[in-house]
């Protein structure tokens, strides 16, 4: 399968809240079509980030012209928009969407794409790139598909377990060498070092046999 890895940015109802008030996405993209001239897609979305920052993301976003539609619970929300634009409307069926999209903290979107036809692949980073600017290929490899990583639907973690992971990620605690150490991740969650422990120990309990398609 050929694998293309590729970051954009571009004005974009969430890149630019995303940038605006400092959380991440991770998305996937359910459907895309034109009405009226417009681009119409429609999305899901996991938001992480300071709760208060959320919050003020999620009520931004719903005051938003282009919102045909949004649907939230706690911090997975189902958006309905209309654009201009869009860099999905250049899907085709033969391309499938290796990962979800990453939004982060800057507005900056990772995209993995594949298809077992190069040229379905090339004909869609260059549609890509020709309308947006702002455009950096990572990779473009031939991969194996037993490479490919597919995993599976986020496992239920509460809130401050997602949190105490979200804040090991973004200050480099699984990076090597490690950025930072527990008991500073505690002082930035505002909790006890014992507390912060048993709130990663449980989530990572969770999110390691899920990504490995284990169950218990």
């Amino acid at each position: 399968m050929w694998i293309a890895k590729f970051v954009i940015k571009h004005d974009c109802i969430l890149g630019n809240r995303c940038e605006k008030f400092k959380v991440a996405l991770q998305s996937v993209n359910f459907s895309v079509f034109k009405e009226k001239g417009r681009i119409i897609t429609s999305s899901l979305h996991n938001i992480s980030g300071n709760p208060k920052d959320i919050e003020l993301f999620a009520k931004d976003l719903g005051k938003d012209e282009n919102v045909i539609n949004l649907e939230r619970k706690g911090n997975i929300f189902l958006l309905i928009e209309k654009a201009e634009e869009k860099a999905v409307q250049f899907h085709t069926p033969k391309i499938i969407f290796i990962k979800p999209v990453l939004m982060d903290k800057k507005g900056y979107e990772t995209w993995e794409v594949g298809s077992w036809e190069k040229e379905e692949v090339s004909k869609f980073i260059n549609k890509v790139k020709k309308h947006i600017d702002d455009f950096r290929l990572i990779r473009f490899t031939n991969t194996k598909i037993d490479n490919v990583f597919f995993p599976k639907l986020m496992p239920d973690l509460t809130d401050k377990q997602k949190r105490a992971v979200e804040l090991a990620i973004e200050n480099g605690y699984y990076e090597t060498p490690r950025k930072i150490g527990l008991r500073q991740l505690a002082k930035i969650m505002g909790v006890s070092l014992a507390t912060y422990q048993q709130h990663l120990i449980v989530a990572e309990g969770k999110l390691i046999p899920n990504m490995l398609a284990y169950s218990k």
